[in-house]
């Protein structure tokens, strides 16, 4: 069929794990850029990214090709390792015990 376009649009809201406030107003404008970047480097539109301090809303563009359980396993993973450099970067001491883990 000639001409043919599909675009998703999916909200995600990731809460870290016992919704403890992890996301500081000091650094939580880094934390949105990374994770739009994140989602622009998987070809896809972040179109808002944005959060409370214990929960994250992201509406995304996806196209069809993208899965969306492959999407959110790398934002996912990829924001981890972020996340620890943000906390090294802005000189926050932390316990690996205490970093989060998101709901599944």
């Amino acid at each position: 069929m000639p001409g043919t376009f599909s675009q998703l649009y999916i909200q995600y809201v990731f809460a870290v794990k016992g919704r403890s406030n992890l996301l500081l107003p000091s650094f939580e404008e880094e934390v949105y850029k990374y994770i739009a970047g994140i989602i622009k480097g998987k070809d896809q539109k972040s179109l808002a990214v944005n959060g409370m301090p214990d929960h994250i809303h992201i509406l995304v563009g996806l196209k069809p090709s993208m899965r969306i359980s492959d999407l959110i396993r790398d934002i996912k993973n990829t924001f981890r390792q972020e996340y620890l450099q943000l906390l090294n970067k802005f000189n926050i001491t932390f316990d690996e015990k205490y970093l989060f883990d998101f709901y599944d």
